[in-house]
């Protein structure tokens, strides 16, 4: 009873910092300057990556770019030189924690400090729980959420001791819900959503307020990771369009980005809708994609 009264007490301020929220939708965020900090990017050579990468390039950044492949890194290394800015590429495969480890002292010897990381690297594998591959679900893991650990270790003490830095996780909107079919990488999203929302408390625990975070969540994204996806939310989202939303959200230290921002929405009903009413609305969301199917009824 008593932890009932005590939560009675907190409701005006449960009005009030709701009234101040939204209030804040209508007055535009001030936007920070990065200009001169050190930003690492992993998974840099195509997509995401390497479009983040020229945006930070055009705000006067130091870039360190990460990525498996040679070819892909150097040409976004190139074209951030074009862009005026310094640029470092570096042959790293996230799927291993001593590469992750031994390049993260070149960096901090040849470079400096790292002060805005972005996780972004990422696998995924469109097929059934029997179609994947124990080793494709082991490098989900290793990519798509171990090394967000490995990369934090190697780099968030320096801007704890500085009080100042930013920490992107680039996790999907499979990170907050489900779709048949990717099941590992759902999992390793949803452990990507996880680590961003501890580390986010254990720096406020730790008082290093001045160290950011913020994990961008986007529906499907025309990259080719994943083959013919479509959905009745809407089109398949065009990577400029993502990386756009991406760095305002960094720039204004928003803490979780959706795109579309309707997927927040959606997250909000699986947790006070009726299961059954869910199922009928996934049905209605349509989502279909070519994937790899390793189960079979019998007769098949």
């Amino acid at each position: 009873m008593k932890f009932l009264l005590d939560q009675l007490l907190l409701l005006p301020l449960l009005i009030f910092f709701t009234l101040e929220s939204f209030l804040k939708l209508f007055i535009p965020k001030k936007r920070k300057s990065v200009a001169g900090e050190i930003v690492l990017i992993t998974g840099a050579g195509h997509g995401l990556g390497r479009l983040t990468a020229y945006e930070f390039a055009k705000l006067k950044c130091k870039l360190v770019l990460w990525d498996i492949n040679k070819h892909g890194i150097e040409e976004t290394a190139a074209e951030c030189r074009r862009l005026g800015a310094r640029a470092h590429a570096f042959v790293v495969d996230c799927s291993n924690r001593e590469d992750i480890y031994s390049t993260a002292k070149k960096v901090k010897a040849e470079v400096g400090d790292v002060s805005i990381l972005v996780n972004n690297a990422g696998v995924v594998y469109t097929s059934d729980l029997f179609a994947t591959q124990d080793p494709q679900i082991e490098k989900t893991f290793e990519v798509n959420t171990l090394a967000h650990f490995w990369t934090a270790k190697a780099f968030l003490p320096a801007m704890m001791n500085n009080n100042h830095g930013h920490i992107v996780t680039v996790a999907s909107a499979a990170g907050h819900t489900v779709v048949p079919f990717l099941l590992a990488y759902c999992s390793s999203k949803f452990a990507a959503v996880g680590f961003h929302r501890g580390l986010t408390e254990e720096l406020a625990a730790l008082k290093r307020t001045g160290v950011k975070t913020t994990c961008l969540c986007p529906n499907f994204i025309n990259t080719g990771f994943i083959k013919n996806p479509s959905t009745s939310l809407g089109p398949t989202l065009e990577p400029e369009e993502v990386v756009v939303k991406l760095i305002n959200g960094i720039l204004t230290e928003q803490k979780m980005i959706f795109v579309p921002s309707s997927i927040r929405f959606l997250t909000l009903l699986e947790r006070i809708f009726p299961e059954r009413f869910l199922a009928i609305l996934k049905r209605k969301m349509d989502i279909k994609f070519d994937a790899v199917i390793g189960y079979k009824t019998k007769g098949e």
